[in-house]
């Protein structure tokens, strides 16, 4: 029986930011990262030169792992792309109900940034942008007669949800998004010749 190798100091400052900017936000403080990563302070400067550094590789590896997700919500769900779509609303209320559901990470890291030129601001913009390319390229499978806004309108409600989610947990949140996505997809039906 062969031992995992633990993870290496790079590793483990990721793990625990991770965890800790999301449970607790971006300014939860270095001591706090370094202890529950169980790594010399000299680490984190050693290989991200700072805790910014860190906050910005934290963001870009939660936004890989949520756009995964996005992707495979919406695989999951079959060929249909509306039937996509709602799927994502679906798996929103999953997430919602989690027990360490604390909101969306990338609205909160936004929020708390207050220098506009963090490197963090990027990371989260650029998130936003592929998640929109997602699901307008389903509302152009779908047919929809104008995919880049509905595009906008799926991501507020996105962004709605979550929020709310946060502030005022219960499933109805999600189902109450997932019905005006509804009514936006059957938008691209309503539209003939």
């Amino acid at each position: 029986m062969s031992a995992h190798p633990r993870p290496g100091p790079r590793e483990r400052l990721l793990d625990a930011a991770q965890k800790l900017t999301y449970s607790h936000g971006v300014s939860v403080g270095v001591d706090s990262i370094l202890k529950a990563a169980n790594v010399a302070r000299r680490s984190l400067y050693e290989h991200f030169g700072g805790k910014d550094e860190l906050i910005v590789e934290v963001l870009r590896r939660s936004t890989a792992e949520d756009e995964a997700r996005y992707l495979e919500t919406m695989q999951a769900a079959g060929d249909n792309p509306r039937d996509r779509l709602l799927a994502v609303f679906d798996e929103l209320a999953k997430v919602i109900a989690e027990p360490d559901f604390r909101g969306c990470r990338y609205l909160a890291a936004d929020l708390a940034l207050a220098d506009p030129e963090h490197p963090g601001h990027a990371v989260t913009r650029d998130y936003r942008q592929r998640v929109h390319r997602l699901l307008e390229h389903e509302l152009v499978e779908l047919g929809h007669p104008n995919a880049s806004h509905a595009a906008d309108q799926l991501l507020l409600l996105i962004d709605g949800t979550l929020a709310a989610g946060a502030t005022r947990p219960d499933r109805h949140r999600a189902a109450a998004a997932r019905e005006v996505a509804e009514q936006i997809l059957d938008a691209a039906l309503k539209v003939g010749p």
